[in-house]
């Protein structure tokens, strides 16, 4: 049996404002900020807890804002799956809450899934809930 020697901890976002960027993601995932260290404008990072306190941390770089071009390249994104309602459903809440289409993989099966960009450019993909992929079985 494999020893477990690390555990994930946080999951980083490079950003150009990072309380903003808290603001958007706190509505996508329904994570809070820690109440001994709240989100602020101005502070030099964002956090939010999430279940096993699993921490979406939120870091300024030096790149340029959305839409500018970017030193680099996107290296890792989130794979997110409903809890609540359809793939569907929560892209459009998504889009109403300032997320960006990048790509759409959806299929005529109902299969696939949608990229989706945050506020700041950084890219995310919606799949299917867990009913969705029950149902389609």
């Amino acid at each position: 049996m494999a020893v477990m020697t690390m555990a994930l901890h946080s999951i980083t976002v490079d950003c150009h404002d990072c309380y903003a960027q808290s603001l958007f993601w706190t509505e996508v995932t329904g994570w809070q900020e820690d109440p001994q260290d709240p989100n602020g404008p101005g502070d030099p990072n964002g956090r939010l807890v999430g279940p096993h306190w699993i921490n979406l941390l939120f870091i300024p770089v030096p790149e340029g804002k959305f839409g500018e071009p970017r030193t680099g390249h996107h290296r890792m994104h989130l794979d997110l799956m409903p809890t609540v309602g359809t793939r569907n459903e929560e892209v459009e809440r998504l889009l109403g809450l300032g997320a960006t289409l990048v790509g759409d993989h959806r299929k005529p099966d109902g299969t696939g899934w949608v990229v989706l960009a945050d506020p700041e450019g950084n890219e995310f993909c919606v799949e299917r809930s867990p009913a969705e992929r029950t149902s389609a079985i």
